[in-house]
């Protein structure tokens, strides 16, 4: 069987892949997410997952924000709640904006079209979504964008 997964192509029109995250989405500005574009969605796609981290926290990977069983859709759209929320790093359901305590760093917004429904209860924690998702990713794509508090 071929496990080849095929690629999402996830951008943005708030900010390039690499680019600078603007302030309106993180602690300093109102703290919503922003807009996503969701292209190459595969056939068969049931659901889509979202897992929003930051790679260069200082204690390990920090999750910004976990979704799933969201629509198969061309754009998640800014300041929304588009599936089944589960708990962040903070503890918290929902989108926690990017607010590095020092220096640049990287958030990853990664999009995964599953086969299936997740039967996952909301406020689960990133590995039970993975736990949840294995073997049923048939695309994904990521967009890296960064930031830094200004002084």
């Amino acid at each position: 069987m071929n496990l080849q997964t095929n690629e999402l192509k996830i951008s943005s029109p708030a900010f390039q892949n690499e680019g600078e995250i603007p302030s309106k989405y993180t602690c300093d500005g109102d703290g919503i997410n922003p807009q996503l574009h969701i292209e190459n969605i595969p056939e068969g796609t049931n659901t889509l997952a979202l897992i929003v981290e930051d790679p260069d926290a200082p204690n390990g990977v920090f999750d910004h924000w976990l979704v799933w069983n969201i629509r198969p859709v061309s754009k998640i759209n800014e300041h929304s709640l588009p599936g089944t929320s589960g708990d962040n790093s903070a503890g918290k359901s929902g989108y926690h904006p990017p607010c590095p305590p020092s220096g640049s760093h990287r958030y990853i917004f990664k999009v995964y079209a599953l086969d299936t429904t997740l039967d996952l209860l909301a406020g689960s924690k990133k590995h039970d979504l993975q736990a949840a998702m294995e073997g049923h990713v048939i695309a994904e794509g990521s967009l890296t964008g960064r930031y830094q508090r200004k002084k």
